[in-house]
């Protein structure tokens, strides 16, 4: 039987104390969640285990007495950590999964969305992510789904885990993500990557308005390939100009792989029960070796800032966590490790406004080392770091730099290699 909202009591589910894990982006179960909240000063104190979060749901405002704990402040989580709400786990994407399935990492509540089968399939369907929560559900006390039938139901996510304990109908349609919009900088950004993109190439990209932007310039490509963490309405985009056919890739030939769909309505129409889109496990779509076996592959992520060695920061700005480690490393080494692979690293060269330089002397924190730097590019150019000494990758670093800030970046070096020799 599927309940109705007004139906579900979390106070005879969740114990004080508990953790309780919510399916992530345009998978988060809104129904469900926002009832949890709803009933939260009746059940006691608990913790809530989160990803990427799009919705409005947890505000810091409409939260109070709730513990969160994520892998990053991707999308509105941000204002849980601005107000010091939100405990980091720092980790790489790629073990949360494993994590959760070890018994390593622990969810007592597990919340997620399910898609119904369409006329001629059978199961359920994890639809928009197929990620960490199916691992936890299998070691959780109860597990409560909401069933969307505005979801889609997507090849490669089948639900295989233990049945539900309670299933709940959907309330309204998935939580979607609009496409990010993009400037003048990031415009120039999309034209010197896609020079960095020979046809054929096999793409991962990242969210927000760079990593959309630098796809946008992609139309006019053929024989791209998509193996990512995540797609956005950009992909179809791209389908539909003829440059996406994944027509090259020895793996998954003819398929888009993803993790993860975050976008709008038209995404989800076309990522519904399609045989050329399959949304896999982490343990596929970010595995190394997978992703090295694939030729001419071009990892395409942003930054908060990189520094002038070829260190990339995407986890915090301005003493507060904005970002995740994420994916970012493993996309990147199994890039490298494969043949002919790339990193592209793309970011406007300011923030503020103009008034503060994203290419910086020291960053407060290294999400991807400068042993992995290879390609960097702002609307200024690009910096190949590719055996590039620690002195010509800093030359390299500040012509790419917005020129307002070239002479003080060049100033920050030479004193500090001035301190260093002395």
């Amino acid at each position: 039987m599927i309940l109705s909202r007004q139906d579900l009591d979390f106070t005879g589910l969740v114990r004080p104390g508990d953790v309780i894990l919510c399916g992530q982006g345009t998978a988060e179960p809104l129904t469900l969640t926002r009832r949890l909240v709803a009933q939260k000063d009746a059940i006691g104190p608990f913790t809530c285990f989160l990803g990427v979060c799009l919705s409005g749901t947890f505000a810091p405002e409409l939260t109070g007495g709730i513990a969160f704990r994520a892998y990053g402040a991707v999308g509105t989580s941000a204002a849980l950590s601005r107000a010091g709400r939100l405990d980091i786990l720092p980790w790489h994407y790629s073990r949360i999964e494993g994590a959760f399935a070890s018994g390593e990492l622990r969810a007592d509540v597990v919340l997620l969305q399910l898609a119904p089968p369409p006329a001629g399939r059978s199961g359920w369907s994890l639809s928009l992510a197929n990620d960490y929560v199916a691992a936890a559900a299998r070691h959780a006390r109860a597990v409560i789904a909401e069933v969307n039938p505005d979801a889609p139901w997507t090849r490669g996510a089948g639900w295989e885990g233990r049945e539900p304990d309670i299933l709940v109908a959907a309330d309204g349609p998935p939580q979607e993500l609009q496409p990010a919009r993009f400037g003048e900088a990031e415009g120039r950004i999309a034209r010197h990557v896609a020079g960095l993109i020979p046809d054929g190439a096999c793409l991962q990209f990242g969210v927000g308005a760079t990593p959309v932007a630098a796809l946008s310039g992609l139309r006019g490509h053929r024989d791209l390939g998509i193996h990512s963490g995540v797609i956005g309405d950009v992909c179809v985009d791209l389908i539909e100009a003829g440059a996406v056919t994944n027509a090259r890739k020895p793996c998954d030939r003819g398929i888009t792989v993803t993790n993860t769909v975050l976008g709008t309505a038209r995404l989800f129409r076309h990522v519904h029960d399609n045989p050329d889109v399959e949304v896999r496990r982490a343990a596929h779509t970010h595995d190394h070796r997978t992703i090295a076996a694939i030729p001419t592959f071009r990892a395409i992520n942003s930054a908060v800032e990189v520094d002038l060695t070829g260190q990339v920061n995407a986890e915090v700005a301005g003493g507060s966590y904005v970002g995740a480690v994420g994916g970012q490393l493993d996309f990147v080494r199994g890039a490298l490790a494969g043949e002919g692979g790339r990193s592209i690293i793309a970011l406007p060269a300011t923030a503020r406004g103009g008034q503060a330089s994203r290419i910086v002397p020291r960053l407060e924190t290294v999400t991807l080392p400068r042993s992995d730097a290879d390609l960097v590019v702002t609307e200024h150019g690009v910096a190949d770091l590719r055996g590039a000494t620690l002195s010509e990758r800093v030359t390299r670093m500040i012509g790419i730099a917005a020129p307002a800030f070239r002479e003080e970046l060049a100033r920050a070096w030479r004193d500090r290699e001035g301190r260093h020799a002395a």
